[in-house]
């Protein structure tokens, strides 16, 4: 290389950029070296005869998942899983998503180990140099980490960040007590914006995670020149605490802590009581967001709305008037369902979803869809999801070029835009949670794993062969396949089946049930 005369001063940076350039390059190669090929023997298998391009897509995504399990010096936790969007800064409520996909090949994919890289510079002290791009992002370490418990029975993690560290407890109360500018010195990050008042939390869109949404607009369409309403309480913030809380009880009672299960179960009611005194509308029949001091409903109805059912907040007639939005194509529904905002709103993008206006995202669907099944809607949740990896496979086999989406519009087989720009290729990232666990979970049917218990609850509602091979659970391996009304079960260890409601007893070794 030869550098122009320039001042010592402006040649030495130009050197130091290109060393660092150099570092950085030899840094994955040394990477790459060292990462073996995804070996999908540790895999769970799906088998769908009835459409053989989603499990084409599941592989998909596993092979674009791994090529973001992420090695970097000076981090507590390395590997992690990378949320495909920037190689400087991990996300808190993206690491928590992927969490769901990754506890499906635990030994391969670092997800729950990843959420060490939030709670050892929030809580140890721990100075790192993986940059934590929004401190107050959504607080769901306590519902990541329960459902990875359920899934593994792995009672050392859950004493480790319930009883000894008390993780989720601290970040429950540093999400009620962090005031705005508060500053870590050990971690680069972004400013802080949430505060909590009396009856919720002030908060903005990029935090929340819905980076540009209308909600709290002032005017007729929220624009630039009208971000949201610095006086509007964010029904997610709130909801998601009470999701914590109920999280953290839920637990204690695994870890026969009474105690500490009263206490946060005491906590989750009073949130919960709060929530549906002030942010439900029995009118509309949907939570909304409100005004700080008049306490008004600020009518702009987003996929925002459904923590609340995630955290199991509504009555059960509440629950079925949350459905009806799902079901209905002028608001969340239609072909492409799971619009992060109603298709009615003034200021839903009906071209291209212009990110959370409108655009189809992963995280969302995934949440609202387990919403769903809290309340026994598994056919509702079955169907939507059915629609939801049509699309997604749709624009994966139509879009060149041909892979997962960071989002989706909500009309094409199409990746959504960001203003004029398209979004990210290659997410997986969160989008991996559609080829993976909706597929698992609301395709296939296998809705509820539960290692605790030693069961597998499988919705049934296919005829064609299908089901799934080398699924791991606690330390259960089986292999489930329905053919011809005969199900088939092998497995290392025995436990309990449960097809549509029916017991079955599975024994070791290979075992035949008549359906």
């Amino acid at each position: 290389m030869i550098f122009e005369r320039k001042p010592l001063k402006k040649r030495l940076k130009q050197m130091k950029k290109l060393t660092s350039l150099f570092t950085l390059v030899m840094l994955v190669v040394a990477v790459s070296a060292q990462k073996p090929a995804l070996d999908k023997k540790q895999i769970p298998s799906p088998v769908f005869d009835a459409d053989t391009q989603l499990v084409d897509l599941y592989w998909k995504a596993w092979e674009l998942a791994w090529d973001h399990v992420k090695y970097q010096e000076n981090v507590p936790q390395s590997p992690y899983i990378d949320e495909a969007f920037s190689d400087d800064w991990i996300w808190i409520w993206d690491t928590c998503f992927m969490m769901h996909f990754c506890k499906y090949a635990p030994e391969l994919f670092p997800g729950i180990e990843s959420l060490d890289n939030f709670y050892a510079p929030f809580y140890d002290g721990v100075k790192t140099s993986a940059a934590i791009h929004i401190l107050d992002n959504p607080p769901l370490f306590a519902w990541s980490e329960l459902a990875y418990f359920r899934f593994t029975n792995d009672t050392e993690r859950i004493k480790r960040v319930v009883q000894q560290k008390q993780y989720l407890q601290k970040h429950f109360q540093w999400f009620n007590s962090v005031r705005p500018g508060v500053k870590l010195e050990n971690v680069k990050h972004y400013g802080v914006c949430l505060e909590k008042t009396a009856d919720g939390f002030r908060w903005e869109g990029g935090r929340s995670g819905m980076d540009n949404t209308p909600r709290g607009r002032r005017g007729e369409k929220a624009t630039r020149e009208r971000p949201n309403n610095p006086k509007m309480l964010w029904v997610d913030a709130i909801s998601q605490q009470g999701l914590a809380a109920r999280s953290i009880a839920e637990l204690a009672s695994a870890l026969n802590d009474k105690a500490m299960a009263k206490k946060w179960d005491k906590e989750y009611n009073a949130i919960a009581e709060k929530v549906n005194k002030l942010y439900w509308n029995s009118i509309d029949g949907i939570y909304y967001d409100i005004h700080e001091e008049s306490k008004a409903h600020m009518k702009c109805k987003t996929l925002a709305s459904y923590w609340p059912m995630l955290a199991q907040m509504c009555s059960k007639k509440q629950a079925r008037q949350m459905v009806a939005h799902i079901q209905n194509p002028k608001e969340f529904g239609g072909n492409n369902p799971w619009v992060t905002l109603a298709r009615s709103d003034a200021d839903f993008v009906a071209e291209d979803g212009n990110y959370w206006r409108g655009a189809v995202w992963l995280p969302t669907a995934y949440m609202g869809i387990k919403a769903l099944q809290n309340y026994g809607f598994i056919n509702e949740a079955n169907e939507s999801a059915w629609k939801l990896l049509q699309h997604m496979k749709n624009t994966y086999l139509d879009y060149t070029p041909h892979t997962i989406w960071e989002c989706y519009s909500p009309n094409k087989n199409e990746p959504a835009r960001h203003g004029s720009k398209r979004v990210r290729p290659d997410f997986c990232g969160w989008s991996a949670l559609g080829p993976i666990s909706i597929f698992i979970e609301n395709v296939l049917g296998f809705y509820n794993v539960d290692a605790p218990k030693n069961e597998v609850h499988w919705n049934l509602h296919h005829k064609k062969r299908h089901g799934i091979k080398q699924l791991r659970f606690g330390k259960v391996i089986t292999s489930i396949i329905y053919e011809k009304g005969e199900i088939t079960v092998t497995s290392n260890k025995s436990y309990q089946l449960v097809v549509n409601g029916k017991k079955y007893k599975v024994g070791k070794g290979e075992n035949r049930f008549r359906f």
